[in-house]
């Protein structure tokens, strides 16, 4: 993973555990958004872009905030302003 639970918890500022198995699977819903975005299917791809960690981050705290009234077009637009310049021009 691109970002641990450790370092989403910390950028949420969450400090207990109970949540762990929601944050990771936000984690990786992330960084398969982040990916598809990107429109790549290799992971490698994503871990060189410079703001994929941001990326990922961001999308994460997206869902734990708005996990009930998730947006995706919202965090969408954003993470293509994020990750806009590496975005290749078709699959």
């Amino acid at each position: 993973m691109l970002v641990t639970i450790d370092e989403a918890k910390k950028y949420l500022r969450v400090d207990y555990d109970e949540d762990d198995e929601l944050i990771e699977g936000f984690i990786e819903s992330a960084q398969q958004l982040c990916m598809d975005i990107l429109r790549t299917d290799d992971f490698v791809v994503l871990e060189q872009d410079r703001n994929a960690k941001v990326a990922v981050l961001y999308c994460v705290a997206y869902f734990y905030e708005h996990r009930e009234e998730t947006n995706y077009k919202t965090v969408a637009l954003s993470l293509r302003a994020l990750l806009g310049g590496n975005r290749k021009a078709q699959f």
